[in-house]
């Protein structure tokens, strides 16, 4: 069959191509913010691996305690420190104890204050900091002295004195992490609401007398909801990690319940007898940080006006 002479250069072919290219895609229909963010959290592999991820482990620590035929606290002296098996899938910890149901069981724990210490102090966060973006003046300057003053001690250390005034607990432990917590978000939330105020629709509304609260609430919030979902992702892994390390020094969650804290100082304990014990809780409290973190770079890439143009 005879080739078809077209009459153009490689060079010019390519550049029709090119605009063939681009008529597609202003053929195709628009998509809105929300859409295009979850185009581009798909296309990245790591953030959309570790959301995935962080599914399964959720629906793990909801159901597999359900499931299994062992409870978290039920001993058995004569499965002491046994390693992976098919009767325990994790082993056993030095009392016992089944670990694939202890480690859920900690999961269900230190996820839940996790997320409940990552979304009171981004609802702190973003309250406080709307209102000193909009107002400033003597508000402004008071919280950012305490946000000042906070930041001149280490949160941990912050959170153990806490602690020991309040004892342990699930409780004691969100309190002393919401008492730290709040001051990056509303840092944050200061200076995108202080960008924002001068905009024409927030000027639109002042000028048809809504209040102040409605005019963040409904006019500010929602144009930074996605860097504000962003910095929750972000604040969760450390939620985590302080929930792990006050309960690994005895501060936080009390044995016989399980959080992946109290595993891991159960575990250093057996370290060279029976070192699965700590390996396990250690495993899945790094994948499930660095999943987070992951998750968290691919939803700034997402929401990010500044980069939903790079493509």
């Amino acid at each position: 069959m005879s080739e078809i002479k077209t009459g153009l250069t490689r060079e010019q072919f390519e550049i029709v191509g090119k605009n063939i290219e681009k008529m597609e895609s202003i053929s195709r229909p628009s998509l809105t913010f929300w859409q295009e963010a979850w185009r581009r959290i798909r296309n990245n592999r790591a953030a959309f691996f570790s959301l995935i991820l962080l599914i399964i482990y959720v629906l793990l620590a909801i159901f597999a305690p359900m499931l299994s035929k062992y409870g978290f606290d039920q001993q058995d002296a004569y499965a002491m420190k046994q390693g992976l098996s098919l009767e325990h899938w994790l082993g056993t910890d030095s009392l016992g104890r089944d670990l694939w149901v202890r480690v859920w069981m900690g999961a269900r724990v230190s996820l839940t204050i996790g997320l409940l210490a990552a979304v009171i102090n981004s609802v702190i966060g973003t309250i406080l900091g709307g209102f000193c973006g909009y107002y400033g003046g003597k508000l402004d300057m008071i919280v950012m002295r305490i946000i000042d003053v906070i930041y001149g001690i280490p949160s941990l250390i912050v959170c153990i004195l806490v602690m020991v005034v309040l004892g342990s607990g699930v409780q004691s432990l969100i309190i002393a992490m919401v008492l730290v917590g709040w001051t990056g978000t509303c840092r944050f939330t200061r200076g995108e609401v202080y960008r924002l105020k001068e905009q024409e629709f927030v000027l639109a509304a002042q000028v048809m007398g809504e209040p102040v609260f409605i005019i963040i609430l409904r006019e500010i919030i929602p144009n930074i909801m996605g860097l504000l979902i962003t910095n929750l992702t972000m604040a969760i892994p450390s939620a985590i990690f302080q929930e792990a390390f006050l309960s690994y020094i005895g501060l936080g969650i009390s044995p016989p319940q399980a959080s992946w804290g109290v595993l891991a100082k159960e575990g250093t304990k057996m370290l060279q007898v029976a070192p699965h014990i700590l390996y396990v809780p250690a495993f899945f409290i790094c994948t499930t940080v660095l999943a987070l973190n992951q998750l968290g770079n691919g939803l700034r890439d997402a929401f990010d006006p500044r980069l939903r143009g790079t493509e």
